[in-house]
């Protein structure tokens, strides 16, 4: 009785929460504050994401300087890593898969319609977070926070922003990748007759094994979590391509049919006429912006780990990062599903990329995603400790706290594996609009120092040179802690390294 009554108040809740996210939150604040500050910066910085899509190819190889503890800093490469490792993740596949099953094919145009606007808001925060960065022992720290405070001198507001995020990311999303790990094992545990779908005891033996190999990790500093991403991404990334693009060779004749269907649940008339329009639009930007976190003030915490020369370098590195992400691996996970004409009834299904490889290949496809879902999983829930991280560090440099962090991280670990997945996903929508309209409320007045340190990149550029900032160049900039002049040899060698 009391667990049917507990059973029920969930239900309730996930419900009231999910009625003020799609009616009220998303639809009247967070998607129209996205649209107006994404297209704002996209015609201010002359529409950078697309113009110099090959400079975000070049800059990507840049060398990273060494760190005060005598060791190499975070390459701009490993940074991208960081921040993939918690955008690659159950956005891509779990997350195009409820956005599909609540809004339809058309979700998926409005991902990646959103996509090419938000690069550039991607831009403008990971510029701000490399301009305004800290030193630490390991290389340097930064994000949101730092900008706020630094940038716009409004303090309470960094405070507030560092305080969403650590319930965002290290709370809410972490318990929705560990959650997401174990739902793929009991998947796959099911099918081959374990019944463990309804396993407690199976659940907690998943989240004790997580936590321990979490632990090794995170305990390890910002070095080895920028390894271990280095590691793992692209071989899941590139496994799952290859998937993707296999089924997409055996289904060659379905896929005019598919992209035919896509843009007419895009704009069809059955979506007007069935008022279901705005839950297309909701579903594909709130995924897209859980995948992609452009707009979100998550990626820039991992672009400013990066030793670079610019600013604007990490910037257009990460801004390739929501390419990646939404036009690559989220498109990979649509074409499976639709490949596999799975059927929609309007209903929240997280697991439809996995019994739609199954349908298609045999039941061995069932274990080879759940493989996928641990990996792209586990590197998430990396990626999510180290923006917590960072705004730790930023709120008290007490060591005990950090460490009480990790402690506190990993409980949520392994909390999450046990969790109600409409719950953890509803929570997750509230509280990721909360962080977006406070980083994109930040980045809209600042977006005029990014276009300043974009015009000095590209006039250094023009110049044949590899471009090299220091503060002096912007010296009515006030809060710049890094930069440092350099002095002519050390700027050469700078550009050696570049």
């Amino acid at each position: 009785m009391l667990l049917a009554e507990a059973t029920t108040g969930v239900d309730q809740l996930t419900d009231a929460i999910g009625v003020f996210n799609d009616d009220y939150f998303w639809l009247w604040l967070i998607i129209p504050l996205l649209a107006i500050v994404s297209l704002y910066i996209t015609i201010r910085t002359g529409g950078v994401q697309f113009r110099m899509l090959p400079e975000m190819f070049r800059v990507i190889r840049s060398k990273p300087e060494i760190a005060p503890d005598g060791k190499k800093a975070v390459s701009s490469l490993q940074a991208f890593m960081i921040s993939a490792a918690a955008r690659i993740g159950t956005g891509n596949i779990i997350g195009v898969s409820i956005a599909i099953s609540l809004g339809g094919p058309g979700a998926v145009f409005w991902m990646w319609a959103m996509a090419l606007v938000v690069c550039g808001a991607s831009f403008v925060e990971s510029t701000l977070a490399q301009l305004y960065k800290v030193r630490d022992p390991a290389g340097y720290r930064g994000g949101p926070a730092y900008y706020i405070e630094k940038g716009l001198g409004q303090r309470w507001l960094a405070v507030v922003f560092a305080v969403v995020l650590i319930i965002t990311f290290p709370m809410v999303f972490n318990a929705v990748q560990s959650n997401t790990i174990s739902g793929a094992l009991a998947n796959s545990a099911d099918q081959v007759g374990m019944q463990a779908g309804d396993s407690m005891l199976f659940a907690a033996a998943v989240g004790v094994v997580i936590v321990v190999l979490t632990g090794l990790v995170i305990f390890g500093g910002v070095r080895r979590i920028a390894n271990t991403a280095q590691a793992l991404i692209p071989f899941f990334a590139g496994l799952y391509v290859l998937i993707g693009l296999m089924l997409m060779v055996i289904n060659w004749r379905e896929i005019p049919v598919m992209f035919t269907t896509i843009f007419e649940h895009a704009f069809g008339f059955q979506e007007f006429a069935g008022a279901a329009l705005g839950a297309v639009v909701i579903q594909g930007v709130r995924r897209g912006m859980f995948s992609n976190e452009a707009g979100l003030g998550s990626a820039p915490n991992a672009a400013a780990s990066a030793s670079v020369t610019h600013p604007a370098k990490q910037g257009l590195v990460q801004t390739l990062g929501v390419y990646l992400d939404t036009l690559v691996i989220c498109s990979i996970t649509a074409f499976i599903i639709l490949l596999g004409q799975q059927e929609f009834n309007g209903e929240l299904q997280s697991d439809l990329t996995q019994f739609a490889l199954t349908a298609q290949l045999g039941p061995w496809a069932l274990h080879l995603m759940t493989l996928i879902v641990l990996l792209v999983a586990f590197t998430s829930v990396l990626g999510n400790y180290y923006y917590g991280e960072s705004n730790i560090e930023y709120l008290s440099a007490n060591e005990r706290v950090l460490f009480v962090y990790k402690c506190v991280f990993l409980v949520a670990t392994f909390l999450g594996a046990l969790g109600e997945i409409s719950l953890i996903w509803t929570l997750a929508d509230t509280t990721m609009g909360t962080m977006a309209m406070v980083n994109l409320i930040a980045i809209a007045p600042l977006t005029v120092i990014a276009c300043r340190l974009l015009k000095d990149y590209n006039d250094q550029r023009r110049q044949g040179l590899d471009p090299v900032f220091t503060r002096d160049r912007l010296p009515d900039v006030r809060g710049i802690e890094c930069w440092e002049p350099k002095a002519p040899s050390e700027s050469a060698e700078a550009r050696s390294r570049s």
